[in-house]
């Protein structure tokens, strides 16, 4: 891992994964700026500065528009998975997102090809995202509102009440399926994805980051997998690691840059914005390793409630030992 503060890198390298798995060691670039975010203000320039310098450290590339195109290409369709849900000030801020949607217009990849999503369309609206979308002609879109794919399911032995939006889901019948349908959205539009995900500790699994923020809203009868911790940790994965007719995995394999949006972090509460628990860090991450920034938030989590001696210590989740054994990435950056 690196960390650049005001363009000076202090950091060392990690250290090199087990050779039976064939997963790339691990690489977090932090880019930190103290003034980048005071008192609940953002400064838009600050920001830029530092997805300029994230994008260079992780590319190795000093030309931004060559770093991008090093991710993407211009036929691609990015989808940049968002976390609306929190809300303004907790979930993922505009001026990352921001920052990143001009790079890629930068490109030359049209701005009908770039699309802000999360789970539903609602969240982003009501997080404010339709005025962003707007400035750069981008769409907006909600995995669960775009339909279901009937060719692409996930068979799981728990079963699930179905409702109404499931694709199984019959008016005036009460129906359980073992059957998840993936999101059209995933299966039939979007070729690469860029996640960015604020930093908020989640009670089950220590951090409401990438592995949890890419497969939420991403398939129907999804509630089964919250039944049990056991079951959760397991199905995430699978979720992640499911493929096309080709073998490419429809997340895994277009995953093309995790940022950690570590502004601000939240290191009590989960899916809701609590300032009250919310401390200022001053800092973008970087990565292609989801599990690795993951594992990096909880770490940076739990510091942040050992200085401030909160009495609130998650479980060690084996989601992340999981998503390690079928090659999602390394949870021990």
């Amino acid at each position: 891992m690196a960390v650049v503060a005001l363009g000076q890198a202090l950091g060392s390298e990690v250290e090199t994964a087990e050779e039976e798995f064939t997963i790339p060691e691990p690489q977090i670039e932090v880019i930190r700026d103290d003034a980048s975010s005071i008192r609940w203000k953002i400064d838009k320039k600050r920001v830029d500065d530092m997805v300029t310098a994230g994008l260079q450290e992780v590319t190795g590339l000093d030309n931004p528009t060559a770093g991008w195109l090093s991710l993407v290409k211009p036929e691609d369709t990015v989808g940049i998975r968002v976390n609306a849900a929190p809300g303004r000030i907790s979930g993922t801020r505009h001026e990352v997102v921001d920052a990143v949607v001009r790079g890629l217009l930068k490109t030359g990849i049209p701005s009908g090809q770039i699309i802000i999503w999360d789970a539903q369309l609602e969240e982003l609206q009501d997080a404010g995202y339709s005025a962003l979308a707007k400035r750069h002609g981008i769409r907006l879109a909600g995995s669960r509102d775009s339909g279901w794919d009937k060719s692409v399911v996930m068979e799981k032995s728990i079963l699930g009440e179905l409702i109404e939006g499931d694709l199984e889901f019959k008016p005036g019948e009460e129906t359980d399926s073992r059957n998840s349908y993936f999101s059209r959205l995933l299966t039939r539009e979007i070729t690469k994805i860029i996640s960015i995900q604020p930093l908020i500790n989640h009670n089950r699994v220590g951090v409401s980051g990438h592995l949890v923020g890419l497969t939420r809203g991403i398939v129907d009868n999804d509630r089964r997998f919250n039944v049990s911790d056991s079951i959760l940790v397991t199905a995430l994965p699978d979720i992640f690691v499911k493929t096309d007719d080709e073998q490419t995995r429809f997340i895994g394999d277009r995953l093309a840059l995790c940022i950690t949006d570590a502004l601000y972090i939240q290191y009590l509460g989960q899916s809701k914005s609590l300032l009250h628990y919310t401390e200022p860090l001053g800092q973008l991450w970087f990565s292609t390793d989801p599990v690795a920034l993951d594992i990096f938030g909880i770490e940076t989590l739990e510091a942040k409630r050992q200085d401030l001696e909160v009495e609130f210590h998650p479980p060690r989740s084996n989601l992340y030992q999981n998503a390690r054994a079928v090659l999602i990435g390394e949870n021990d950056p």
